[in-house]
């Protein structure tokens, strides 16, 4: 039994999942989750999501959370309650990039760009050989470098706009539906088999981009 949480977004969600031997993981129930609200939501949106079932927690086996990139608060609060129902419970953690569960979504083969909207202005973008989900490294990126980077290569989004200006600098693009917490699991999963996993302690959020906290403690020292 898996649990899988995404609070990195203005929306996320949660999903319990029967995973077995290969990458068979059925997804037994996505509850999706208010954005601004996951603190108080978290918690006890999980705890029914398992008693609807006939679950406790003592029944999940693995956890599997989004580590970013997104909102710094919204991922604050599900790693922290990730981190502490791994440590009661003593199970593995997977953590899955976004951008991960982008490249995932592609049909695209060889190397791919997956791209999301960082706002700013701004682009995460990851890059992955997408049938063995291989990861190149994953930045922050202007419109300009942007484009200069994915010349020749497949960029795959959820976002429209990054879709557009992809296909206006005739780019070639793939749009996929926005990644919840039933592929954060799937991914998960595959971690967790193939011993990617990570403490309690040593899990942390991958943000890529700084908080305006450290930018600001940067400019004013």
């Amino acid at each position: 039994m898996l649990l899988a949480a995404d609070t990195s977004g203005k929306n996320g969600s949660i999903a319990l999942a029967q995973c077995g031997p290969g990458d068979e993981c059925k997804i037994i129930e996505v509850v999706p989750l208010a954005g601004g609200t996951f603190s108080a939501q978290l918690v006890p949106q999980i705890a029914a999501l398992l008693g609807n079932h006939g679950f406790s927690k003592s029944d999940i086996s693995a956890f599997a959370v989004a580590s970013g990139p997104g909102s710094f608060t919204g991922l604050r609060v599900g790693l922290a309650a990730i981190k502490a129902l791994a440590e009661v419970l003593g199970k593995p953690i997977a953590a899955v990039s976004l951008l991960e569960a982008v490249a995932a979504a592609a049909t695209a083969e060889g190397k791919v760009l997956a791209a999301l909207d960082a706002g700013r202005g701004e682009i995460y973008v990851g890059e992955y050989q997408a049938n063995l989900l291989t990861a190149f490294g994953e930045r922050l990126l202007t419109p300009g470098e942007f484009v200069a980077l994915v010349k020749g290569r497949v960029v795959v989004t959820p976002n429209p706009p990054i879709a557009d200006k992809a296909r206006a600098d005739a780019l070639t693009v793939q749009v996929v539906q926005p990644p919840r917490s039933d592929a954060i699991a799937r991914l998960g999963w595959k971690k967790i088999q193939s011993g990617e996993m990570v403490s309690p302690k040593d899990l942390e959020a991958n943000y890529i981009r700084r908080s305006d906290a450290e930018i600001f403690a940067k400019t004013s020292s």
